[in-house]
């Protein structure tokens, strides 16, 4: 069933076998002009200059090119850049530019309006689920961040929502984003974070495509996951089932996976949980990403001390893993890791 107001003809979220038999287009290369067009940020038909005016003016009335809006832009002074979109149903998404330390640029895009995770430590889980996005949605997301910051290196699927929920719809918006006759991203530049949804990550395994896989581990313990993370009270989701589906898309697809970790103060820090850590990692092909968490005040958890990191990254390390700290940033306007959906004033 459509919503109330859908958009039709939405030309970011179209491919340009699409856009020719929904125009009756002659040729299939002005198909291919009007998606490159697209793909290059142009937001008006009128600057599509190698386009006739008749054809021009038969897309102004039978299409549009994007269905969202920006309603706010956040700069946090260590170069993050989040934004504020207007869906066409008003439902608000959160996307995140991030600048490393060696100016690569990445897009960090939601593909859901809320999330139905509820992960404990996550802002974005006390909004509960709206809907889910579909792939004009994530496209232009992208392409919101292009037009502030110029060309971007990578983008994940790390925002609002579960991706393993909208699988199509992310498929459908990776299609467009690396098509050669678009914008051309490489696969290898797509990294998709899931918290752990077995079904979803063997889905990927089997179906493509294979882009880089990272799992919201934050603590390999069964019972306190399910205590932050209630998608691991399935038993289909538990840490034995995941673990396995972790080395079965490790092997297919022939990439490395990160485990991610949210760090929390006298909650996942100790030594056990330094131990369970390292022996869900054995054997796997993983890297493993520590995040210290980014507060959120109306949630019960408190950051990890630098000392209380240092010591669990040791601990770790001298296991012989492949560790990498998360570096804060963003935290001045709610668009740190789990904080998307903070109100900033």
């Amino acid at each position: 069933m459509l919503e109330n107001n859908f958009p039709k003809n939405v030309l970011s979220g179209m491919l340009p076998e699409e856009i020719f038999e929904e125009f009756k287009l002659s040729q299939l290369y002005r198909a291919k002009q009007i998606f490159k067009w697209v793909g290059n940020g142009i937001t008006t038909f009128d600057k599509m200059t190698n386009l006739s005016l008749d054809l021009r003016n038969q897309l102004s009335q039978n299409a549009i090119i994007r269905s969202s809006i920006v309603d706010n832009i956040f700069k946090d002074p260590d170069g993050t850049i989040k934004l504020q979109i207007r869906l066409f149903d008003n439902n608000i998404v959160e996307t995140v530019l991030l600048t490393d330390k060696d100016g690569r640029k990445t897009a960090c895009v939601s593909c859901q309006a809320g999330c139905a995770m509820k992960c404990a430590f996550c802002m974005t889980g006390t909004l509960g689920l709206s809907r889910n996005l579909h792939a004009f949605e994530i496209v232009e997301q992208f392409l919101y961040l292009e037009e502030i910051a110029g060309k971007l290196d990578n983008i994940v699927f790390m925002g609002m929502g579960e991706p393993m929920q909208n699988l199509a719809e992310i498929r459908k918006a990776i299609s467009i984003l690396c098509h050669n006759d678009g914008r051309k991203l490489s696969s290898k530049r797509i990294t998709l974070s899931t918290c752990g949804i077995v079904k979803g990550i063997y889905d990927l395994a089997d179906n493509g495509p294979h882009i880089r896989l990272a799992v919201s581990l934050t603590t390999a313990n069964q019972s306190l996951r399910e205590q932050l993370m209630p998608v691991c009270v399935s038993k289909e989701n538990s840490l034995e089932e995941l673990k396995k589906a972790i080395d079965y898309y490790a092997k297919k697809s022939g990439k490395r996976v990160t485990l991610e970790a949210a760090l929390l103060h006298n909650t996942n820090t100790d030594l056990q949980s330094a131990k369970n850590l390292i022996n869900f990692a054995k054997n796997i092909d993983a890297n493993i990403n520590l995040i210290p968490w980014n507060p959120v005040n109306i949630l019960p958890f408190e950051s990890p001390s630098s000392n209380e990191v240092h010591i669990f990254v040791d601990l770790l390390e001298k296991a012989g893993l492949n560790v990498t700290l998360r570096k804060k940033r963003g935290q001045k306007i709610g668009g740190a890791c789990g904080q998307l959906g903070k109100t900033v004033k």
